[in-house]
């Protein structure tokens, strides 16, 4: 409400305008949740609809075929350890970003953004010409008697590099944000560097860092370019799930190809979901 003064020298409130930038609440959620609908529901809503049209005995013959299996741990599991890796490498890179000015800041803060930038397929031939036997780094691997490239390990790493962005620009803007008086007060009773940094910097990034977790990790179980060069692509070793369905798709076998997409989206979304919750926790436990 705004105020004015009237000639009897009386104050008189004038009612708020309702009218913003947007339209208004009714109109700006319907478009939202029709555009909603078209770009995510809908094609979300096909393979579950199309996984419906075989039996529940065909379903789990095809996501529990030995094949399937081996295909869900490697894109999991590998996931899994490249965005605990992020998550550990983004803070501290996150951190000398924003905490350390020294000169080619800027660059080193620019790079971050090329794997988001970079075509997935130039990543992964890129990737694969370093880690092979005979690249810059599988060199020095091979005579260590480690095999990255064409093996999980190489699969690791590609997530590991498409992934580390999300950690990191999660939580750049809240350690910009993040109040220094605490730690000063903190040094001021005593406390030694590893202790403020445990008890009272991470709990305030720890709901960036779950955010940023979840997102490589997401990102990490849906990645196609970057993997297939520099995994090997070997049944029950090195093939995961996206190729899988790829390649059932290309012998025809919808079926197949559809089950295994309906069981990475319910496994997605469940995980997502889990983590939003812990990160929601998290939240409201701060503010407290």
């Amino acid at each position: 409400m705004s105020a004015v003064s009237t000639p009897d020298g009386s104050i008189r409130r004038l009612p708020r305008a309702s009218v913003g930038v947007l339209p208004g609440f009714g109109l700006s959620l319907g478009y939202s949740l029709l555009y909603l609908g078209i770009v995510v529901l809908v094609p979300l809503s096909m393979v579950i609809l199309r996984s419906a049209d075989m039996g529940m005995s065909e379903f789990i013959a095809k996501v529990t075929s030995e094949r399937a299996i081996a295909s869900l741990k490697i894109s999991f599991g590998a996931a899994l350890l490249a965005a605990l890796i992020n998550a550990f490498v983004g803070l501290w890179l996150a951190w000398v970003l924003v905490r350390h000015p020294f000169p080619g800041r800027k660059i080193i803060d620019a790079l971050i953004d090329l794997p988001i930038a970079l075509p997935t397929a130039v990543a992964g031939i890129a990737l694969t010409a370093l880690y092979a036997p005979n690249g810059w780094i599988g060199q020095g691997l091979a005579q260590l008697g480690v095999k990255a490239a064409f093996t999980p390990i190489g699969i690791v790493i590609a997530l590991q590099f498409v992934g580390l962005p999300f950690v990191v620009r999660t939580l750049q803007p809240v350690l910009e944000e993040l109040e220094r008086e605490v730690e000063e007060v903190a040094i001021s009773l005593g406390a030694r560097a590893h202790q403020i940094f445990v008890r009272v910097t991470l709990p305030a990034l720890a709901p960036a860092l779950i955010t940023g977790f979840a997102l490589a990790f997401a990102r990490g179980i849906g990645e196609y370019g970057s993997v297939i060069f520099i995994a090997g692509n070997m049944p029950l070793v090195s093939e995961i799930t996206p190729l899988l369905i790829v390649t059932q798709l290309e012998q025809y076998d919808y079926a197949g190809a559809t089950a295994l997409a309906l069981v990475m989206l319910v496994a997605a979304f469940t995980l997502l979901l889990l983590i939003n919750s812990l990160q929601a926790r998290l939240t409201a436990r701060g503010r407290r």
